[in-house]
């Protein structure tokens, strides 16, 4: 029996979502382990979040997603987050079975990697998001979607656009996403991603009332980062800056000096150049001699020959 043509690859789509599943626990069971573990270390269970707990945690969370990326980054992309699934669905770059399946395994694997690191470390679940006193629900909801969009972006730019240092973009992306945390991990708990806040608060019976936030917000932010990467490739915006990507010394810049030196001499040939530009707009140069009254243009009569004559007083 013929599938419908959505379902053209299926099973390849299948197999994808069981990697992202396996990507997604692999991601988050080193990110909540390090935070988990560094909250343990502090000696109580929860404490006050200050600068360098911000920090652990940020980079917990950035050099995770680096290593996860970069070892599945030709297996599935290596994608671990519903909201660059979108963000990619939206543009184009995977279909809708395609999309539905991967965000289903990345809330699961979500889930399986907060329920594992809960059951193998010791006090409560420290890896929770919630809003941080003073913050409301509509900039918990913003700060998720501006950083948000700007993973999305740093995934569209560097993984799904090709050049010259694609093979790299786990390491631009895992290091977008330490920025991103060092901002809103103190204010919102740095999700910047539904399914990180989401498995945490499924195995702790959903203990904040702000759940929502972290659903809305990341999947604005998908929607900012794909408009304006849309808005980037509609402007063809590699003429703006052609050869960045390109690797050829020929089209480095040339030596500055003698740039320097040719700058000089361009401008000490200038006042030659505006004479003969006079001459194009209809005027005579100096000593050229009048046809009406035989005159050099300077005062002095002229001879037969053009010739200015030196014995007339």
């Amino acid at each position: 029996m013929a599938f419908h043509p959505l379902f053209a690859n299926l099973k390849q789509d299948l197999r994808g979502a069981l990697l992202e599943f396996i990507g997604t626990f692999f991601f988050l069971t080193l990110a909540f382990g390090g935070v988990q573990a560094t909250t343990s270390a502090g000696g109580v269970n929860q404490p006050a979040p200050n600068a360098l707990n911000v920090f652990i945690a940020s980079v917990c969370f950035g050099f995770s997603l680096l290593v996860s990326a970069w070892l599945f980054y030709r297996v599935t992309g290596g994608l671990f987050n519903p909201n660059v699934s979108l963000a990619l669905f939206l543009t184009g770059c995977i279909g809708a079975v395609r999309f539905v399946l991967y965000c289903i395994a990345q809330l699961a694997g979500a889930i399986a990697a907060a329920a594992v690191i809960l059951a193998l470390s010791p006090g409560p679940c420290s890896y929770n998001t919630k809003l941080q006193t003073g913050i409301n629900p509509a900039q918990g909801v913003f700060i998720e979607m501006f950083v948000t969009s700007y993973l999305v972006l740093a995934v569209l730019m560097l993984a799904a656009e090709k050049h010259q240092v694609t093979p790299f973009a786990p390491v631009g992306i895992g290091l977008t996403l330490f920025v991103c945390e060092l901002w809103s991990i103190y204010y919102t708990g740095g999700a910047v991603n539904t399914a990180r806040a989401f498995g945490p608060a499924v195995v702790t019976g959903f203990p904040f009332g702000t759940q929502w936030v972290y659903w809305v917000g990341p999947c604005l932010g998908s929607f900012l980062g794909s408009v304006f990467y849309a808005i980037l490739k509609h402007w063809n915006y590699t003429v703006i800056n052609p050869d960045q990507a390109v690797t050829d010394a020929r089209k480095s810049p040339q030596d500055p000096v003698v740039n320097i030196r040719q700058r000089a001499a361009s401008i000490l040939h200038r006042p030659h150049d505006d004479h003969e530009s006079t001459l194009t707009n209809g005027e005579k140069p100096r000593n050229a001699v009048d046809d009406n009254t035989g005159m050099v243009q300077n005062g002095a009569p002229a001879n037969r020959s053009g010739v200015p004559r030196d014995d007339i007083v």
